[in-house]
């Protein structure tokens, strides 16, 4: 069963509680999704290093925009992730009009559930951001999909914000493929001139806010374990969130 029916039961069943009983659905009878449709998930490990390192600017903050599934887990791994400063749900790929979550969940826009991470460059450089994302945040095999949800508002997208990162970006891609270190093709594409606009408050801080929620347990908790276990100079226990209240 797909997000979409999902949604258009739990707003039928439960009007009240929608999204929250979507996630509980998906939590407690989509455990096995990708075993229906005969995948097996990658498991994390640490990739290697970017053969081509990025050149940062000198000074500020840098932003990157990466799309690997429902954009809950992503954002809670780069929230405990250190030079990190920010990390913020939303929707890339499409148009502003549409950058709803009920019009998002139908499948039929242009948008990926992203996260647009600010970091200091001077503490994690653009190509250790993806190093990271491809290690723990999503299998970048599958395709408009990610465990349990699919659609192609699930896809695994790299939004480069210039020339410096899409060529850092399509550098490890295709290092990472040339390593063969999958069993299938990375889907992961990359996606220019893609503008960005931030989920609705609800979806912001979800790991960190609810962190019992069973989605969360199920699918997002164990990466953050990864990211502790496979990453621990990168890890930090205390999430920088969104919303500090």
């Amino acid at each position: 069963m797909s997000r979409l029916t999902l949604n258009r039961l739990a707003r039928r069943l439960w009007p009240g509680l929608w999204p929250s009983a979507v996630a509980v659905m998906a939590g407690v009878g989509l455990l096995a999704g990708l075993h229906s449709y005969g995948l097996a998930e990658e498991a994390s490990r640490r990739l290697p290093e970017a053969a081509l390192q990025a050149t940062e600017p000198t000074g500020g903050l840098r932003t990157a925009t990466l799309a690997g599934g429902c954009f809950w887990g992503v954002q809670g791994v780069f929230e405990h992730v250190r030079g990190v400063k920010q990390a913020v749900s939303g929707y890339a790929g499409g148009s502003r009009d549409s950058a709803t979550y009920e019009t998002v969940s139908s499948g039929e826009t242009d948008h990926a559930e992203a996260v647009r991470i600010t970091y200091d460059p001077s503490v994690i450089r653009y190509d250790e951001v993806l190093q990271i994302f491809f290690s723990i945040a999503l299998d970048p095999t599958q395709v408009n999909r990610q465990g349990p949800d699919t659609g192609p508002q699930y896809r695994s997208a790299i939004f480069p914000s210039d020339a410096e990162q899409e060529r850092v970006a399509t550098s490890y891609i295709a290092q990472l493929e040339a390593a063969k270190l999958y069993s299938r093709p990375i889907a992961t594409k990359i996606e220019r001139d893609a503008a960005f606009y931030p989920a609705e408050d609800y979806h912001q801080d979800f790991m960190a806010l609810h962190p019992r929620h069973l989605y969360i347990v199920a699918n997002d908790a164990p990466k953050l374990r990864d990211l502790q276990r496979l990453f621990p100079e990168r890890a930090t226990s205390k999430p920088v969130r969104r919303h500090h209240s």
